[in-house]
């Protein structure tokens, strides 16, 4: 079995842990809290519009019902990722408490300061990322999946990038590494890691698991380099 595979199925092994349950009920939670307040907002913003330009009330909130499932689809990812970001730290010490107790005794927490850094920058990344990749997949619309595959593979890098340094954050200077020293894990990994995840946050249900198990299977691929590296010298 491959590394990324056996990953995910240790992150699916640790769904049962109190932490990792904790981290789970809040990202949730804020992430559909989030989606309820844009879905709010939009309804109010459509109710103005439609009374400045003499639309009956009930067309807006026919459109807010159609609008908000279509933005949670196509934001789900960035928003729950940058949710998960505030509370990543949590689910990379669960993992290291139970398979990798030797690492876990020199890792080093990143500061709140830091913690809203590191989740700025990845929202500003994924942001960007897929705002660049829309006119490729504006060309390639009339395949029908030419969009879900360049979106698919845009995510995979950055979702595999974001679940990685969640634990190479906190093990980079006990590692040998400055600030800029390279992950660990490679990127062929990483993007598989990515290109999975993505895939499970299509699915129904299963994309409200899919960023924790990203997070754990992320930190398990960092981990497991690092131990391997220790073990060597």
């Amino acid at each position: 079995m491959s590394a990324v595979p056996a990953a995910i199925v240790k992150a699916f092994g640790q769904l049962g842990d109190r932490a990792v349950v904790a981290v789970l009920v809040k990202s949730i939670v804020i992430t559909l809290v989030l989606f309820a307040g844009l879905g709010v907002g939009l309804y109010l913003g459509l109710v103005e519009a439609g009374q400045r330009y003499g639309v009956d009330e009930s067309w807006a909130g026919l459109a807010a019902v159609l609008l908000v499932p279509i933005a949670m689809w196509l934001l789900f990812r960035v928003v729950a990722l940058v949710v998960l970001q505030f509370f990543a730290d949590e689910i990379v010490v669960a993992v290291e408490a139970r398979h990798y107790p030797a690492l876990a005794e020199r890792a080093q927490p990143l500061p709140l300061t830091r913690e809203v850094a590191v989740a700025t920058r990845g929202l500003l990344r994924a942001l960007g990322y897929n705002l660049l990749a829309l006119p490729l997949a504006a060309v390639l619309l009339f395949t029908a999946i030419g969009p879900a595959v360049v979106f698919l593979a845009v995510n995979a890098v950055l979702l595999g990038r974001e679940f990685t340094d969640m634990a190479w954050l906190r093990h980079h200077k006990a590692a040998g590494g400055g600030d800029k020293a390279a992950n660990p894990s490679p990127w062929a990994e990483r993007s598989l890691l990515g290109a999975a995840i993505a895939g499970m946050m299509l699915v129904p249900f299963l994309n409200f698991v899919a960023p924790v198990i990203g997070a754990a299977a992320g930190t398990h691929l960092v981990l497991r380099r690092l131990e391997a590296e220790a073990a060597a010298r």
